[in-house]
């Protein structure tokens, strides 16, 4: 059927405004857990309503989280609705799979523009990721919902999963999995992160903001970084719901990111 190719059209044309995004992450309570959170954010709600009001591009969420708040983000921001997750309370050794937190179904109840879902390649368990990824990609096919794969490898393989190499890998698996958009590692230069999008053929790649970074304004030369490399945004969670200011690490972010600011004139939103 032709009418889901114009229905994924519109919907990232939804969250790529202007073909770059940044999308607040907020999957963190259950990946991580509440002790993620600062005191003062530790309510989803507190720190969800600073984040849209600062007018970011998209906000993931799982399909609970959405239903709590939909009121804060509805008609003001797009939704990417993650139906994959996992916790740390289950053995180590089992931390490298995604489980099923929800369904193509209920994003669309919600009224979600994407789905996305977590694929780690080179875990034990990439084989169990990929039979629920392609099923998530078919289903969601049928709606026109665009496909979001945090494409994130991972595995006892892996000596170092920011390698510029590894991170490659893991672009052109996603690619080759029918990712209508990739979230990944930043390698940590300009130079190594051109070559990522490059083997993107096109796919547009959104940086993980990936844990807090002791200094806002690095945080912010990184964004720089991956943009000039030709990345169209970036999924940022702790580096803005940790500081002390979330909704100007945001507007700051946004500045870089739609209008090529530098980082030395973008921390000024947030100071």
């Amino acid at each position: 059927m032709v009418f889901n190719f114009v229905g994924k059209k519109i919907r990232l044309s939804r969250i790529l405004r202007d073909g770059k995004a940044v999308v607040f992450a907020f999957d963190h309570g259950v990946e991580h857990g509440p002790s993620d959170f600062p005191p003062e954010h530790i309510d989803p709600r507190v720190i969800l309503k600073k984040v849209v009001d600062a007018n970011v591009d998209a906000v993931m969420l799982l399909p609970g989280m959405a239903y709590l708040t939909y009121d804060i983000w509805g008609n003001k921001t797009s939704l990417i609705i993650k139906i994959t997750s996992k916790t740390n309370l289950r053995p180590e050794d089992q931390r490298l799979l995604q489980s099923v937190f929800g369904y193509v179904e209920d994003a669309v109840a919600l009224g979600a523009d994407a789905v996305a879902a977590t694929v780690y390649w080179g875990s034990p368990y990439e084989d169990s990721m990929l039979n629920l990824w392609f099923s998530i990609r078919e289903a969601a096919e049928r709606y026109g919902l665009p496909c979001l794969q945090l494409a994130y490898p991972r595995g006892p393989a892996i000596k170092n999963m920011y390698d510029v190499e590894v991170v490659k890998y893991g672009v052109r698996a996603a690619i080759e999995s029918g990712a209508d958009l990739i979230k990944t590692y930043y390698t940590g230069s300009r130079e190594t992160f051109a070559e990522v999008v490059k083997v993107a053929a096109g796919i547009p790649i959104l940086m993980s903001g990936g844990p807090q970074r002791e200094k806002p304004i690095d945080f912010l030369r990184d964004v720089k970084n991956v943009m000039d490399a030709g990345a169209q945004g970036v999924v940022v969670g702790r580096n803005v719901f940790r500081h002390r200011n979330p909704g100007g690490m945001i507007k700051a972010v946004m500045a870089i990111v739609h209008e090529g600011r530098e980082p030395e004139e973008a921390i000024k939103l947030v100071e």
